[in-house]
């Protein structure tokens, strides 16, 4: 055992199953050794009970007897006292394989990455009271329906009853329709169904139904799809509550059954993503500009809000695609949560860099079948290589530019993603950050193929890659933390990627839909309106206060398109690239102009240009043909409302206004009326 920060670490060779050097393990980690175990999950045993009767927290380098140690820390200590204990695979990523006996550095850096301390995502509760419909056809789906009834409050709906024997005792309901659309999620789904009607009471040689009605509502907490057609949902094995399984299998319908009669009472899922609706791209005005989460998200959870999208927690399966190709970040994948992505990586490259590893490529896995991959080679194969050290994350879609990014600048050689057979189809988004990656490292000088997606089923397969030669990384690996939004972690990535370059240059150019850019202003045609401004969601676009000016900052465009499909006049194209120079982080002026001054008061009240292009385009308009109106045009806001008020055929224009009577006034009338003596005013 040895001691990582607070943590206490039980280190165990397997039965001396691993050869690693355990004195130059610890030295990597910058501790000591405190005990050497070989068998720690049986003639050791005390030693685990020992470490978890003192309360200190726990990282055990085993996770296959996992299940043994909790049972065991559950007798030794009572819910207050006893440590928290995490666990962390050393054998079959790393001491298992043929180069386990030079491993130490990975297994130093799978410890160190392991002891940190990750804070928990929020989660999303569903609760489910047990609702359930089966939908089908015939025998099979009442049969189904009969199963659950002990378990489930059932319903049975039968889009095609055809010559089925009416029940001797109707112990679950019965229904006829055809479901025409369904939403929802578990312990809230609602399916519009066409043809509903209730089975006949009078049914005899077979099941008759009444006369049935279109768009009947009908709501539910589980469904179950029997009826062989195409799934209700987008992403059908993604949508809680949702079972389906092909009638003409009993054995899936049996698995199937098996399963949706626990989907009742409270679970819990995580809140995986964060959104920002003040940074999000989609649209301003209703002119689309980034709509690239809405077609990665494969459930339907993301639709448009206004000017933004919205996230259904309780839809969203965690795909995390949507996060990977969000150009300004304002969808963030938050499992798990906060940095802390970026925190494991950087302790994971930091302690292999320092405990002499070299030329590191990192394997992207998932849970699930990344590790069976892993085992797989280790028990059967050469192992994973030295210096390929596995990083696991909930799903490998959620891995986006910036991530990638950092890797390299971190000094990873390589990154290799495993793919799974249920991401199959999801691999279009990582492949484009995979060419954009190798266009920027190629154009700088360094060696392409830095990331690598392997889709190759066969363990035998990728061991062989795994073994070729990485390229060589970035010379000096950066060790700066990761803050902030992804617009300044990828800039820091690529700022320290360009500045250790074999053959830097300022201006790179970028493919179509790059997130990185300029752009091209027609002069002659902006008339400084700065719509631009006002819906570019970054701030790269800007206006000044004093003057009609319009400026940008490459460094925080995106390359959206808002301001694009805005501009009236058509001024604005797209210019994908990569900018060095420290000219991308200022604000250059794109076009100026003197201001138009009122021709009444003489106060500036807007761009020359603006002005002009109005005069030109409302010449001929039959509102501004009398003489005068287009004078209007011409003048402030305030003096605009006092011209029209002084016009004396303005149609809203009121009688003149009375003098006012004072008391001189009714002296001077009586005095007259009577003959009597004038007033001064009078004498005047």
């Amino acid at each position: 055992s040895m001691k990582i920060g607070d943590k206490r670490v039980l280190v165990c060779d397997c039965e001396r199953t691993m050869r690693f050097d355990i004195k130059r393990l610890a030295a990597a980690l910058g501790t000591e050794v405190l005990f050497r175990h070989t068998h720690l999950c049986r003639t050791q045993i005390d030693s685990f009970k020992e470490a978890v009767a003192g309360g200190e927290p726990l990282l055990v380098c085993c996770t296959q007897e996992a299940p043994l140690f909790e049972e065991i820390a559950a007798e030794v200590g009572s819910a207050e006292t006893a440590a928290e204990t995490t666990y962390v695979n050393i054998r079959e990523r790393a001491g298992w394989a043929v180069q386990g006996n030079r491993a130490e550095a990975k297994i130093a850096a799978l410890i160190a990455e392991a002891a940190l301390e990750i804070a928990p995502t929020p989660a999303v509760t569903l609760k489910s009271d047990g609702v359930a419909l089966i939908y089908g056809r015939g025998e099979a789906t009442l049969e189904a329906a009969r199963q659950l009834a002990g378990r489930l409050n059932v319903t049975c709906l039968l889009n095609d009853p055809g010559d089925l024997l009416p029940p001797r005792v109707m112990d679950v309901p019965v229904f006829r329709g055809v479901v025409r659309k369904a939403s929802g999620y578990l312990g809230a789904f609602e399916l519009t169904i066409d043809g509903f009607a209730a089975s006949s009471a009078s049914s005899r040689a077979a099941l008759t139904f009444e006369d049935g009605v279109d768009g009947a509502v009908s709501a539910c907490d589980v469904i179950l799809d029997l009826s062989g057609e195409a799934p209700m949902f987008p992403a059908p094995d993604k949508r809680d509550g949702y079972f389906r399984a092909e009638p003409s299998s009993p054995v899936q319908v049996q698995r199937v059954l098996f399963d949706i009669g626990d989907m009742v009472g409270e679970f819990e899922k995580p809140r995986y993503l964060r959104v920002d609706p003040a940074i999000c791209a989609h649209s301003r005005n209703d002119a689309v500009g980034c709509d690239l989460c809405l077609n990665a998200c494969p459930t339907g959870a993301i639709v448009p809000e206004g000017d933004h999208i919205h996230v259904d927690p309780h839809i969203c399966s965690g795909h995390g695609s949507c996060a990977s190709v969000c150009p300004t970040g304002a969808i963030v994948f938050d499992l798990p949560g906060g940095n802390a992505l970026f925190e494991r990586l950087r302790v994971l490259t930091g302690t292999y860099r320092a405990a002499g590893g070299e030329d590191m490529v990192l394997l992207v896995h998932d849970p699930r079948h990344g590790e069976d991959v892993i085992s797989v080679m280790a028990r059967t194969g050469r192992g994973l290589p030295a210096r390929v050290v596995p990083f696991a994350v909930n799903e490998i879609t959620q891995i986006g530019l910036d991530f990638l990014l950092t890797a390299l600048a971190y000094g990873v050689a390589q990154v290799r993603i495993v793919a799974g057979p249920e991401h199959r189809d999801s691999l279009e988004v990582l492949g484009r950050h995979a060419e954009l990656i190798d266009t920027v490292m190629a154009g700088l000088g360094y060696e392409a193929g830095r990331t690598v997606i392997d889709a190759e089923q066969d363990p035998a397969v990728l061991e062989e890659a795994l073994y070729r030669e990485p390229p060589a990384p970035v010379p000096t690996a950066a060790r700066h933390r990761v803050f902030g939004e992804k617009r300044t972690t990828l800039t820091t990535a690529l700022g320290h990627i360009h500045a250790n370059a074999p053959a830097p240059v300022e201006i790179l150019a970028l493919p179509q839909g790059a997130p990185f850019g300029d752009i091209e202003l027609n002069l002659e045609r902006c008339t400084l309106c700065l719509s631009c401004v006002g819906v570019c969601p970054t701030a790269a676009l800007g206006d000044n206060p004093d003057k009609p000016q319009l400026g940008f900052a490459e460094v925080n465009c995106v390359q959206c398109g808002l301001c694009r499909v805005t501009c009236p006049e058509d001024a604005i194209a797209l210019v994908p690239r990569l900018n060095f120079s420290e000219a991308a982080g200022r604000k250059r002026v794109l076009k100026e102009e003197e201001p138009f001054e009122c021709v009444r008061c003489g106060k500036p009240f807007a761009a020359k240009s603006t002005i002009e292009t109005l005069l030109g385009r409302l010449a001929g308009h039959s509102m501004f043909s009398e003489p005068g109106r287009l004078e209007i045009l011409k003048m402030c806001e305030d003096c605009r409302v006092i011209a029209q008020f002084d016009d004396p055929d303005a149609p809203f224009a009121a009688a003149p206004r009375p003098v006012p009577r004072t008391t001189d006034d009714y002296l001077r009338e009586r005095n007259r009326s009577n003959g009597g003596d004038r007033t001064d005013d009078d004498k005047g």
